[in-house]
């Protein structure tokens, strides 16, 4: 009996050092970390918002609840419009935002987000996964001490609301219209006057008539926003955003502190909320469209003398651009000739077959 007492004590303190052992290698694997994210838009768009909310929700459950992010919409910690630079200078660890806001301080950031007659959603992931733009990306983000992911992606746009018709490249001239970055420079070409304006702060620009027009993402969003209520016509497409990527920025000091476990499932959640955020768009956009023209949206799409115009001036200008800067040749050359291969296929078989399945489905209502 003393002999087989004594052996289960032993084996129990066996058990308890090991547990004593295990518990602190398990939490030096997965340490407690509390970050905060920055946001460059408003609760108020749940796909937009919402996408950095699944993102760190993914964080938290992935490490055990030991790696918590924080997020904080427009305006909380810093403006909607300066959260790179929050990220880039330490304000806050990581940031929800778009490459193109920043258009001021490089042209060329503009093609983490979208550019004039780009690519679209899944070119653009085809782009950044299987072409080189990952590698260019984090090489223009590397000198501002910041690491990229994409955190989301809208799909192609749509060309924004007016409160008058576009019928001619004439039409848009003296136009004040609310849009950013690289598109505002291909439109001011074309005659418009643009805005930069965070989300939140369009609709009532609008109302007053400080503004003439206003893009913003596409049926989902606008409704929630009411443009429809002071802007009846609604032009497609948006040619300057053929597929927005969103994207999480990461202190590139704090994100080399991450344990590679912790870093790989960043990089996961990315992934998640990304697609996440175009089956939102894709799935509620139809929808949302369909209503705006019962409450009196008149759609419309933008004459082909508009389209001709604003291609000539983008590749105007990326010519300008290239010819100045080389890190921005360097990616558009590269961008560019991705756009060039993937094109013709889309077209062949994405194109054919959404076209013939549009009319087959209306032949088919009218029987």
């Amino acid at each position: 009996m003393q002999r087989r007492s004594f052996l289960k004590k032993a084996g129990m303190g066996m058990v308890a050092g090991t547990a004593a052992v295990g518990a602190p290698a398990l939490a030096q694997e997965n340490p407690s970390i509390k970050w905060r994210m920055a946001s460059s838009f408003p609760r108020s768009l749940p796909a937009l918002f919402g996408t950095s909310e699944k993102f760190v929700n993914y964080v938290k459950e992935a490490s055990g609840g030991q790696f918590v992010i924080d997020v904080f919409p427009a305006g909380e910690i810093v403006p909607a419009l300066q959260v790179m630079d929050a990220v880039s200078n330490g304000t806050v660890q990581c940031g929800h935002t778009c490459g193109y806001y920043y258009f001021g301080k490089s042209p060329a950031y503009c093609f983490d987000t979208a550019v004039p007659f780009g690519l679209t959603a899944r070119q653009m992931m085809a782009w950044i996964l299987e072409g080189n733009g990952k590698t260019l990306l984090r090489e223009l983000f590397d000198p501002i001490n910041i690491v990229n992911f994409p955190l989301g992606n809208t799909g192609v746009q749509m060309g924004g609301w007016y409160r008058k018709e576009i019928n001619s490249l004439e039409d848009l001239k003296g136009l004040k219209m609310r849009t950013s970055g690289f598109a505002g420079e291909v439109l001011a070409r074309m005659g418009v006057i643009p805005q930069q304006i965070a989300g939140g702060d369009i609709y009532p620009s609008l109302e007053k008539g400080t503004l003439d027009a206003v893009e913003f993402v596409g049926p989902y969003d606008d409704e929630k926003l009411g443009f429809n209520k002071v802007a009846k016509y609604y032009y497609y497409p948006g040619f300057w955003e053929g597929g927005p990527q969103v994207s999480a920025y990461m202190n590139k000091d704090e994100f080399a502190k991450l344990p590679k476990n912790y870093q790989a499932i960043v990089e996961a959640a990315s992934m998640y909320a990304t697609a996440n955020m175009l089956a939102v768009y894709d799935a509620h956009n139809a929808g949302a469209l369909r209503r705006l023209i019962a409450g009196g949206a008149v759609l419309k799409e933008f004459p082909k003398e508009v389209l001709d115009a604003g291609f000539k001036e983008s590749v105007q200008l990326y010519k300008e651009f290239s010819d100045k800067d080389p890190m921005f040749k360097k990616i558009h050359d590269d961008y560019m000739a991705f756009r060039d291969d993937l094109v013709p296929w889309f077209n062949l078989v994405e194109g054919s077959y959404t076209r013939y399945l549009a009319y087959a489905i209306a032949q088919s209502r009218k029987a």
